[in-house]
Parts: structure tokens; C-alpha cells; sequence
């Protein structure tokens, strides 16, 4: 049989005494949690370790002795550690003792209550009790691929993480304090390794520094929106401008970092944390940028510039326009359809380019305003940029509609009297193609219609196929926009910062270093804390956004696309397309 004790190696240096920790017995394992030395009572340790396992639920006990040869080199010591072994009769019975000089301890055990002793092999492990006391045991991502080994192993380091960490109250008294019963644990190690001031940072989490100004806002907010939003205008707006889907957004996040409730595990706990320091470096950046704008009058160079850059991309847009309703590339186009179109989309931007001169006084004070918004967050200033984008690129966007409007109905129109001729029919109610006889009339109207929409099909997909491009090219800045957005939201920050701070916080799992093997000896080793990877802290805490995932593949795109379906970028997840 092996015995696997667990021993803190912050208890090396501790006066002689007695063992306190938990006994696993399916493990055949003791995990060594403090050293009561003398002088003690034993009825008052008893008295003490059934408090604690009323509190914290583990059942802590006296499972050996402790004698530390340096300070009492008496043999009346010894003998005296070995009878409070019949006191509190714990079996097997662990005796750690100083050998000479040596810098490790020698392990063994008495069994007095067994008639046909046995020798076990033990294994002593050392192990940082601070750090496994502070750390966080994370299961396998991907639990498929692991093998029932690695599950029993895991399940064993659980037991010994969790046994620690639960040993709150323990940890409370130390052998500074007054009292009958002294301690040495961690926490005496100084006062910086305190756990008071580890479980006091805990406890009050990170949402305990956000004002009650922004508490209150949290619970007005909602109720008002709730009112005002009901309205059909706002309703829209809410839903298809990403500033306001941003605003509700951070809303949600300021809720969970103000709440009184207190985070139930620790994974609760951390995404209230990463919540919080998401926000808080969002509002710094958005600070910052917000700096750089009222600086040197950067605001009124904007507005001077995008005037004239308005015109310029209308200029373009009709030197687009002009160059299509000729022969462009040397193809030969309906020129009555040709005109009717170029026509059609020249006057929008004549619309178009007498709204923004029309609006051009008040743009300088309406950047002036929408720059305030910056310390709302660089997410919320981020937003904003997209839907100006999208307002200011509006015109391309009905054109991009109706040029898909009107290339789809050819496509179906075609489609439709293609099964005209091959004697088939669509039945709306079964939702598929069925056979159907057609007279001399119908087939004559059916070519003729069929003949006039192949032959202005050419024109109309060129328009479609332009504005189309034009669109892509908007969904494109603005689905950068929303990935930095969506990288800031996301990104757990304080996860991050504790992975590259405080590793052993994060723990993936242990490895094992051998300290000393000699035969006839206990084997001795080092247990050492594995922290996680970056890539699977990113994975585990990161945080959910609001923004739209493809939920088309690559295939179901380009049909749409040939197809003339409509794509809209603001579509999120969960929603139906129309």
C-alpha cells in the first residue's frame, strides 16, 4: 500500500507538535493543513477542530505528530508525541521528524490498533500552501477526448485543492494570536501572505468600488427604457443602430458589477471581475480619445474635411454612373434601360449631396456632441463611427436595395417561366415543383416575357453587380469596427492580468518535481501548480457580445448573393433573416 502525505512546506520550520489536516481514505492520503504546537490542551483542540468542521464542512482532524529535532532534542519528546496518538487515535498514525543535518523531514507511520501491522510505502509530498489555498483547479476543456486515467486523477487534485481552500476558518488563527490553541500555517509567514487580506479582496469583489450614482442608474434605466422603448420609432432604432445595442450592452455589464449579490462560485466571480475591468479600460480609452479630439481644434478640421470628402465619393459615384450608362468594358448594354437606371440613381445623388450641404452648418456642432459620448467608452465612440458610416453611406444602400430588388425579380421571373417550358409549376402550398399542362397562349406569353427579361437581365446585373460591390465594400469597414468592438467586450482583461501576475491562480493542474529518492527511505517530491494557457484562459472567461456571428456559410452567401437575396449586416444571432 502507498500513503501520500501532503505536507505544506511553509510548516518546516514550526515548533514540535501534533498534525492537523483531513484524512482522505480513498485515496489512502493526508493533506497536512497546520501544526498545533505546545502548549496545547487536548481536549481543546478537539474542542477547536469540531467548530471548524461544523463551519467549513471538512472533516479536520489530529492525524499525526510533529517533532522538529533542533529545538528539542529531548527523547522524553518523542515518546510523548507517540502517546497522543492513543489521545486522539487517528490510524494510521503519521510521525514527522527531523533527520540530523539533512534539509528534509523522515516520514512514518504506527499503526497500534491493527494486530498484523503493515509497511507502507510513503510518499511525501511538498507542496506551497498559499498558492494552492489561492488557486483555482480548472477542469479539461475537452472533456471527450479525455481517458477515465486523467478524469480519476483530476478528480483526486480536486479533492486535495478543495480541502485546502475550504480550510478558511483554520487559517484564521495563527500562533501569534492569544489563545489556548497556536497554529502555524501559511498566514505566518508574515503579514503580506495574510489570508484575512486575500479573502477580504475576494469577498468584497470588484463591483464593491463602483459608486452608488452608478448603481442607481443601473436600476433607473432599465424601467425607463422599458417604458420608452414600447414606442415603434424607438423600438426600430434600438434594434438596428449598434450605438444603442452597445449602450444596452454596457447597461447589462453596469448591473452585474453594482449588484449586492454575491458571486456564488468562482467563476461567477471572475466574470464580474473581467466585466469590470473591461469597462473601466474602455472608459480610459474612450477618455484618451476623447482628449485627442478637443485638442488643438481637431474637431472643426473633421468637419471642414467631410464636406469636401462627400462630394469627392459623389463625384466618384457619378463618374461611376456616367462610365455605366455608355459601353463599359466594351459591352453592349440596353441603352433604354441603361438611361432609365443611370437616371434613376443620378438624381439620388442629387438628393443626397443637397441633404449633407443642407446639413453642413450644424456638422461641426454635431461632432462636437457626438465627441462627449466618448467617455461613455472607445466601444461607444466605436459605434458611433459605424452608424455615421452607415448614414453617411445611405445612398449606396438604396442602391445596393434596389438594384437587388430588381435583379431578384428577373432571377425568379426566369427561373418561373423556365419551368413554363419543361411543362412544370411551382405549388405554393406542398412547396415543390409539380407538373402542370399549359395552352398555345400561355406558352406564346411565356417566351415572349421570357425573351424581354433575357435580354435586360445583362444590364441589370451589371448594376447589381457594381452596387453590390460598393456595399461589400461598407460591410467591410464597418464589420472591422465591430470586431475591435467586439474584441474589447469580449477580451477578459483581468483574467489575462492574472494569468500573467499570479499564475497559480489559474491552475491547469500539477507536476511533480523529486526533491530526494534513496532506498529504505520516503520518496520525496515537490508538487508544483500548472497555470493555464493563455489561449485556454481567453477560452474559459471569455466574455459574450451581442454582436451578429455568420450564421450563413460561405456556399449559403454566394447563393444569396447570385440570387439577389438581401444581406443585412445587422442581423444577430438568434434573429430570422426575412
Amino acid at each position: 500500500m502507498v500513503l501520500k502525505v501532503f505536507f505544506p512546506s511553509c510548516c518546516s520550520s514550526a515548533e514540535s507538535g501534533i498534525l492537523v489536516g483531513r484524512w482522505i481514505s480513498e485515496q489512502r492520503s493526508a493533506v497536512i493543513l497546520a501544526v498545533v504546537h505546545f502548549p496545547f490542551i487536548p481536549a481543546q483542540v478537539k474542542q477547536y477542530l469540531s467548530q471548524v468542521q461544523q463551519v467549513t464542512k471538512v472533516s479536520v482532524s489530529v492525524v499525526g505528530s510533529w517533532s522538529n529535532s533542533k529545538q528539542e532534542r529531548e527523547e522524553s519528546l518523542s515518546e510523548f508525541l507517540e502517546d497522543l496518538g492513543t489521545i486522539f487515535s487517528h490510524e494510521p498514525w503519521i510521525q514527522i521528524s527531523k533527520e540530523g543535518d539533512s534539509k528534509f523531514w523522515s516520514c512514518s507511520t504506527l499503526q497500534r490498533h491493527s494486530d498484523n501491522p503493515k509497511k507502507e510505502e510513503i510518499i511525501l509530498v511538498y507542496y506551497d500552501q498559499r498558492k494552492v489555498m489561492l488557486s483555482h483547479l480548472h477542469p479539461p476543456l475537452d472533456t471527450s477526448s479525455s481517458s477515465d486515467p486523467e478524469e480519476e486523477e483530476a478528480s483526486k487534485l480536486s479533492a486535495i485543492f478543495g480541502t485546502v481552500a475550504r480550510s478558511k476558518m483554520l487559517f484564521m488563527t495563527d500562533r501569534y494570536d492569544d489563545g489556548p490553541i497556536k497554529l502555524t500555517h501559511w498566514q505566518s509567514d508574515g503579514v503580506e501572505a495574510s489570508i484575512i487580506v486575500e479573502l477580504m479582496k475576494q469577498a468584497s469583489g470588484p463591483g464593491c468600488s463602483v459608486s452608488m450614482a452608478a448603481e442607481g442608474l443601473s436600476l433607473v434605466f432599465p424601467w425607463c427604457f422599458c417604458r420608452v422603448l414600447n414606442f415603434w420609432p424607438l423600438s426600430f432604432l434600438w434594434s438596428k443602430l449598434s450605438t444603442c445595442e452597445q449602450l444596452g450592452h454596457r447597461l447589462q455589464h453596469l448591473q452585474v458589477i453594482s449588484s449586492n449579490k454575491k458571486a456564488q462560485n468562482q467563476t461567477q466571480l471572475m466574470r464580474k471581475a473581467n466585466i469590470f475591468v473591461s469597462l473601466l479600460v474602455d472608459v480610459a480609452l474612450g477618455i484618451l480619445l476623447m482628449s485627442w479630439l478637443y485638442r488643438k481644434n481637431r474637431i472643426g478640421h473633421l468637419a471642414d474635411t467631410l464636406i469636401p470628402a462627400a462630394d469627392h465619393v459623389a463625384e466618384g459615384l457619378q463618374d461611376l454612373l456616367q462610365w455605366l450608362m455608355g459601353a463599359p468594358a466594351g459591352l453592349k448594354m440596353n441603352r433604354a434601360l441603361d438611361q432609365v437606371l443611370g437616371r434613376f440613381f443620378l438624381y439620388h445623388i442629387h438628393l443626397w449631396i443637397s441633404y449633407i450641404h443642407l446639413m453642413s452648418p450644424f456638422i461641426e456642432m454635431i461632432l462636437w456632441y457626438v465627441g462627449l459620448s466618448a467617455c461613455l467608452g472607445l466601444t461607444v465612440a466605436l459605434c458611433i463611427l459605424s452608424d455615421i458610416i452607415a448614414l453617411l453611406t445611405f445612398h449606396i444602400y438604396c442602391f445596393y436595395v434596389y438594384g437587388a430588388r430588381l435583379y431578384c425579380l428577373k432571377i425568379y421571373g426566369l427561373s418561373s417561366l423556365w419551368r413554363l417550358f419543361r411543362g412544370k409549376k411551382w405549388n405554393v402550398l406542398r412547396q415543390r415543383v409539380d407538373s402542370c399542362s399549359y395552352d398555345l397562349d400561355q406558352l406564346f406569353i411565356g417566351t415572349l416575357l421570357f425573351t424581354i427579361l433575357l435580354f435586360l437581365l445583362p444590364t441589370t446585373a451589371l448594376y447589381y453587380l457594381v452596387f453590390t460591390l460598393l456595399r461589400l465594400l461598407v460591410v467591410v469597414v464597418q464589420g472591422l469596427i465591430h470586431l475591435l468592438v467586439d474584441l474589447i467586450d469580449s477580451l477578459p482583461l483581468y483574467s489575462i492580468i492574472l494569468r500573467l501576475c499570479r499564475s497559480y491562480r489559474l491552475a491547469a493542474g500539477v507536476k511533480f518535481r523529486v526533491l530526494e529518492q534513496q532506498e529504505g527511505k520516503p520518496l520525496r517530491l515537490l508538487m508544483q501548480i500548472n497555470p493555464l494557457s493563455y489561449g485556454s484562459v481567453v477560452q474559459m472567461y471569455r466574455l459574450p457580445t451581442y454582436s451578429c456571428y455568420p450564421k450563413d456559410s460561405w456556399t449559403s452567401l454566394c447563393k444569396k448573393l447570385f440570387l439577389g437575396e438581401l444581406i443585412y449586416p445587422w442581423k444577430h444571432k438568434g434573429e430570422k433573416q426575412d
